[in-house]
């Protein structure tokens, strides 16, 4: 049965007639005809099976499956700018899935839905002011800062109970403002005061994937402060941020690159970031339990961090091969001693997650889950058959201090038919690790062994 959009946009009106929102928006309209008109409605349909090899006796392998469906609905505008934006988020397993074992779940990759038969909920619910200067946006909202982002890798992406500031003084020139209260993991069905140091039934809540590094006692988040600015121009794009993850961490990040217009197909360019975050009262100066980045009591935060990446854009222009790209790069984090995780980063929102804006974060860790070290990564991109198939390989290497040596080479292939399959896109992630130490949830059976996680990712956008 297909569904028209004026069909959804009454559903929504009856529901949203509540809150008085329906009725302030077809009053400035002109007529109903406008209002449905102006109104936009968008989705995704997801069905995504994940499969983890561990390739030992010891640890069981595990698999999920979910079909998931996210409906976005946001109002034409109204008193010259307002608009009310709601997404409605669903998740399920067709019990596929096996749950047995808990709370440990040894068969299940509660990572993609938890261990739930299903999730719904809605994930974001927002009234926003928008001009070409200035944006706000109060309620439920995905975020997209490098710190705190959707993390949009599973069937649904994070979202955030948050106030949302943009403004857009000077051409090329953003600056942003948020103070973040509670937020929604990717699968959970609610917001919480928590984050990804807390445990997976912290409050009730179905956090899977994180660091869970706090116990069930642990004091509730207080959220997040943060500014930042961003400018692009001339070559150059360059971002600085601060983060008040309060009760974690203060932390001070920076990111620029230049890439040279040499005229040609092929443009070089060069890219460094820096990172310094501190906390002498953070929640996590406790023993955090042997979690994948600290078994040991920690004084403090105290972490510095840096990166340099250079590569290759380039443009091949015939045959079976497109766009690419090519980068090679590098980052160091310091140890130090006595500090929590031994100079570990605190990031709340992307831990276990490896969504980070490390360059070279691989697909499924980086720094952040692995503590203090150094990493380097070779990674490329390509376009082929008119952008109807993207490619990209890459390896990483991890040295660190307290977690040994870690390899893992990645291979991502989509492909994306297009013209009456317009949104449709299939998709294989191959990650293969070999490591002095894999994880599975603190389990150690499968230390020197290979690790392979497929992903089959069938996803029709509209």
């Amino acid at each position: 049965m297909i569904v028209s959009k004026r069909a959804v946009l009454a559903a929504w009106a009856i529901g949203c007639a509540s809150i008085g929102c329906a009725s302030v928006t077809v009053a400035h309209a002109q007529t109903a005809t406008d209002w449905f008109d102006q109104a936009k409605v968008s989705g995704t349909v997801r069905s995504f099976y994940f499969n983890r090899m561990y390739g030992a006796p010891a640890v069981p392998n595990q698999s999920a499956y979910s079909l998931a469906g996210i409906l976005n609905v946001q109002s034409a505008p109204f008193l010259d700018g307002f608009e009310v934006g709601t997404s409605f988020f669903t998740a399920q397993s067709l019990s596929a899935n096996n749950t047995e074992g808990a709370p440990g779940y040894p068969n299940l990759d509660a990572t993609l839905m938890g261990p739930h038969n299903s999730i719904t909920s809605l994930g974001q619910a927002f009234v926003q002011y928008q001009n070409p200067l200035l944006l706000v946006r109060l309620g439920d909202q995905e975020l997209a800062t490098p710190w705190m982002s959707a993390s949009d890798s599973r069937v649904l992406p994070a979202t955030y109970q948050a106030g949302f500031v943009q403004a857009n003084p000077l051409p090329g020139l953003s600056l942003f403002g948020l103070r973040e209260l509670r937020w929604k993991s990717r699968t959970s069905d609610n917001y919480y005061q928590d984050n990804l140091y807390y445990p997976s039934t912290f409050d009730g809540d179905s956090s899977y994937g994180g660091g869970a590094a706090l116990g069930a006692g642990a004091a509730k988040s207080q959220g997040t402060l943060a500014f930042g600015g961003t400018y692009a121009g001339h070559g150059i794009k360059a971002d600085a941020w601060y983060y008040q993850f309060y009760n974690f961490a203060a932390m001070a990040y920076g990111d620029a690159s230049y890439t040279l217009n040499t005229g040609t197909a092929v443009k070089p360019f060069i890219g460094g970031q820096f990172l310094r975050e501190t906390d002498s009262n953070s929640l996590l100066n406790v023993d955090r339990q042997g979690t994948a980045i600290d078994g040991y009591k920690g004084n403090g935060v105290d972490a510095t961090a840096w990166g340099l990446q250079t590569g290759l854009d380039y443009v091949i222009s015939h045959g079976i091969f497109g766009d690419g790209n090519i980068a090679l790069s590098y980052n160091n984090l310091p140890y130090h001693q006595g500090a929590v995780g031994g100079g570990a980063i605190v990031s709340p929102f992307t831990v276990g997650y490896a969504t980070d804006p490390l360059y070279t974060t691989a697909t499924l860790r980086g720094l952040v889950e692995l503590g203090p070290g150094d990493a380097a990564k070779i990674a490329l991109t390509q376009n082929m058959f008119g952008d109807h198939v993207v490619a990209v390989v890459a390896f990483a290497r991890f040295n660190t201090k307290l977690e040994g040596h870690n390899n893992e080479v990645d291979a991502d292939l989509t492909y994306a038919p297009g013209g009456r399959f317009k949104g449709l896109s299939i998709r294989d992630r191959l990650e293969v690790s070999n490591a002095s130490y894999i994880y599975n949830n603190g389990a150690t059976g499968n230390r020197g062994h290979s690790f392979v996680y497929n992903r089959v990712m069938l996803q029709y956008t509209f």
